[in-house]
């Protein structure tokens, strides 16, 4: 395997959701690894990948500028590094930033063994529209700073997806009603691709609803469809037009108006030509 550093994807469930490739990349690589070193040396057993003496390394959010290190020196070495996330994508919620830009940036081969996706996953089964989508990670744990963070993401022009922890999932699908909106369509995806996986869709307010009453076990993923097109009166726009006319060129007020509406430029200056040659 030519030296680099390999980004693995894991399974977020099923173990045999992981591919041949990342497998490849496992018993290959010189030096592993992983956010988990116990749960990765578990799928490698499963599969009958052997450590074979070669060094199995913890690297995460708290392991400091040290392991880094350690791994960016076996680059420098002209190594293999392959990194796994202990569940889905490496960087996707999880660590390896701070990893694949310093290897980058000391110009070594940076590539990835793609693979399970929990946002993936929860597109494809909550029934929502996926031609564009959001992907917004945790949010904040204090309410403020959630509403706050809510607000910011409420005209996403795209399908919006959260991971959430069971214990605060009520709470956000609450204050997802109250800025958000309750009729939203949502689907809030659990255990995806294991034993107990359930796909509950419904609208925000219904999913509120359902959670009044029992909690909520393992890892979640809501998804939340975009905020619905407001439609515009024509009659709403001639006479923001003929305001705006009263002081402005047709072009400005045309600029305006389409800014102010959220419509083609062109339809608003075509009306404001015309409401001029009357």
């Amino acid at each position: 395997m030519a030296p680099g550093l390999y980004f693995v994807a894991t399974p977020i469930g099923t173990a045999r959701d992981i591919t041949l490739r990342a497998l490849d990349v496992l018993a290959s690589a010189d030096v592993i690894a992983a956010e988990d070193t116990r749960s990765l040396r578990h799928l490698m057993d499963i599969h009958g990948v052997p450590l074979e003496g070669r060094p199995l390394l913890s690297y995460h959010d708290h392991s400091g500028q040290g392991a880094r290190t350690r791994l960016l020196a076996a680059l420098e070495q002209g190594q293999s590094v392959a990194y796994a996330s202990e569940a889905g994508m490496p960087l996707i919620a999880d660590p390896g930033y701070d990893l694949s830009r310093d290897a980058s940036a000391a110009g070594h081969l940076v590539t990835a063994a793609p693979g399970a996706s929990a946002v993936l996953t929860a597109l494809t089964l909550a029934g929502l529209p996926t031609d564009a989508f959001f992907f917004a990670g945790f949010l904040p744990n204090a309410t403020a700073a959630r509403k706050a963070r809510l607000e910011v993401l409420r005209e996403v022009p795209g399908t919006l997806v959260f991971y959430e922890s069971p214990k605060r999932v009520a709470a956000s699908l609450s204050d997802m009603v109250q800025v958000l909106g309750g009729d939203r369509p949502a689907a809030l995806c659990r255990e995806l691709t294991k034993k107990f996986e359930e796909i509950r869709r419904g609208t925000l307010a219904s999913l509120t609803e359902e959670l009044t009453d029992g909690k909520v076990r393992g890892e979640i993923v809501l998804v939340v469809d975009r905020a619905g097109s407001v439609v515009v009166k024509d009659s709403d726009i001639e006479q923001d037009l003929r305001a705006a006319l009263v002081d402005h060129s047709v072009r400005d007020a045309a600029d305006m108006v389409s800014g102010i509406h959220g419509i083609p430029r062109r339809k608003a200056y075509q009306m404001a030509l015309n409401l001029t040659r009357e």
